[in-house]
């Protein structure tokens, strides 16, 4: 199911410099690569890197009428989170070495460097339509969502892990093989609860407080097994590990809301993904900010951050200095200035090129699936992202299976074996290990504002949450994502484009 359509661009991969805003320079009449600009000017805001964060926060704060300067080292948009073809996936991960001939040519391939998916409902969704970002953009629903379960063998059957579809449908959760019968009913009423549930409504709560007991009460209260809790917290919540079992269960309702809310909203999955892949949504705020008058250079490094009385003044690049009173930064932008940034944990990805979908998901082009930290003894989830030609992010034959979870032990591959398992046979793996980084200041006090690293969450929430708490620490004011436009209006006003 498509939606938010536009007119089909060709893949970034065969895009200059600069893609994502080339559109805008073109029609402008200049050069994207060589606008011969001016590092000595004074800026109102300096943004260092074109992850995610930063270019939603560059898009929002040209909007808003500031003079922004738009810096990247990378002669790409996403940094760490870019989409990148088997060429440069090669230089990054294979330096030195030629891709296999048989993988075709570069513009048939976006493999993303860090997998995500959207929530359909979700607040990156509600920011695309605030910004009208979304017509810059081409999008699928992901084709299921599956959980992985440990059954443990008994006397004529030995132990095994299995993956069963997350329902998507009241005739989905009857077939489902999650729960037994009786289990099913009380999920029902589990769901039933949750999705009424008003605290200023006493009927609804049942005596209950979602604000005032933990999450694991409520799972108490409707006598829920181990495992449908695991299912309900990690694939439904969507929760990493169990820490919000002891939190207010007012947060897990609002998370349950979210993915239900998300179901049904574009189809019959709750997530979401870009045609050319995740480096499309950067690309995107980067043409909205250069549409109101956003300046964008890359392949141009922060080699220095200035300061004068203990604030913000500016960058510099080289020779050249660029003055501004705020400068915005991931934080691999500060790593040479002591106190700024601290080391939070560690992710392990893997970029999995198969030639066949996932076994045991009906042969879905895209699927999530999500192993709870329970079912292999571990303290976080770990994260399968499968995507495919369906997305334009690679040719035919191929399938794009990333895995990604947090590291707990000094052996982070190994952790990734049973994730590994499930995929069947692997053609080539690409891995990395990941510092997450970040910020020991809020930025208010000197004008330095740094985000967040990306962790091994399958979706952006967390993400979107860091990008609205510092746009709040940056202006002094929420972004409001209220009275957006309806799904009609905005396939109205696409329609109308020229």
């Amino acid at each position: 199911l498509f939606f938010f359509l536009m007119i089909r661009r060709p893949p970034r991969s065969t895009q200059g410099v600069s893609s994502a805003a080339s559109d805008v320079y073109k029609r402008q009449g200049i050069n994207a690569e060589y606008m011969g600009i001016q590092m000595n000017e004074k800026y109102d805001v300096i943004v260092c890197g074109t992850g995610l964060r930063e270019c939603i926060l560059s898009g929002l704060l040209s909007v808003k009428g500031k003079k922004v300067l738009h810096i990247d080292r990378n002669p790409y948009y996403g940094g760490e989170g870019a989409s990148v073809n088997i060429t440069n996936l090669y230089k990054i991960f294979r330096e030195g070495k030629e891709p296999l001939k048989e993988y075709g040519h570069n513009r048939d391939w976006n493999v993303d460097l860090i997998p995500k998916f959207v929530m359909a409902n979700g607040n990156l969704v509600k920011i695309l339509l605030y910004t009208k970002v979304s017509r810059y953009l081409e999008w699928k629903c992901v084709d299921g969502s599956y959980v992985y379960q440990f059954h443990k063998g008994g006397v004529f059957s030995s132990d095994k892990g299995v993956i069963c579809k997350v329902p998507a449908s009241d005739s989905e959760a009857l077939k489902s093989d999650l729960m037994g019968l009786f289990e099913k009913r009380r999920c029902k009423n589990f769901f039933v609860f949750v999705e009424n549930y008003d605290e200023k409504n006493p009927k609804t709560t049942e005596g209950y407080s979602a604000t005032k007991q933990p999450a694991a009460d409520l799972f108490k209260k409707f006598s829920l097994e181990p495992n449908t809790i695991d299912f309900v917290g990690h694939a439904t919540a969507l929760y990493f590990n169990d820490d919000y079992l002891s939190k207010p269960t007012i947060q897990l309702i609002d998370r349950i809301r979210l993915y239900t809310d998300s179901m049904g909203r574009y189809g019959d999955s709750p997530f979401l993904y870009p045609i050319y892949g995740l480096g499309g949504i950067p690309e995107g705020f980067s043409r909205l900010a250069a549409i109101h008058g956003g300046t964008y250079m890359l392949r141009t490094n922060a080699d220095e951050i200035l300061m004068e009385n203990g604030k913000v003044a500016g960058i510099r690049s080289g020779t050249e200095k660029a003055f501004a009173p705020l400068v915005i930064c991931d934080p691999s932008y500060v790593m040479n200035i002591p106190n700024r940034v601290k080391k939070v944990g560690q992710v392990i990805r893997a970029i999995c090129l198969l030639q066949h979908p996932i076994p045991n998901t009906n042969n879905a082009h895209s699927c999530q699936i999500i192993i709870p930290q329970k079912q292999v003894n571990r303290k976080s989830d770990i994260y399968i992202a499968a995507v495919s030609a369906a997305h334009a992010v690679c040719p035919k034959e191929y399938v794009v299976a990333m895995v990604s979870t947090n590291v707990e032990t000094s052996t982070p591959e190994a952790e990734i074996q049973v994730a590994l398992q499930l995929l069947g046979p692997i053609k080539e793996m690409f891995v990395s290990v990941k510092d997450i980084w970040e910020p020991i200041t809020d930025g208010k006090e000197d004008g330095l504002f740094i985000s967040k690293g990306d962790d091994a969450t399958s979706h952006y929430e967390s993400s979107i949450d860091d990008v609205l708490e510092m746009y709040t620490r940056i202006t002094n004011e929420k972004l409001d994502l209220t009275n957006l436009p309806t799904d009609e209006e905005e396939q109205a006003q696409i329609s109308q484009q020229p």
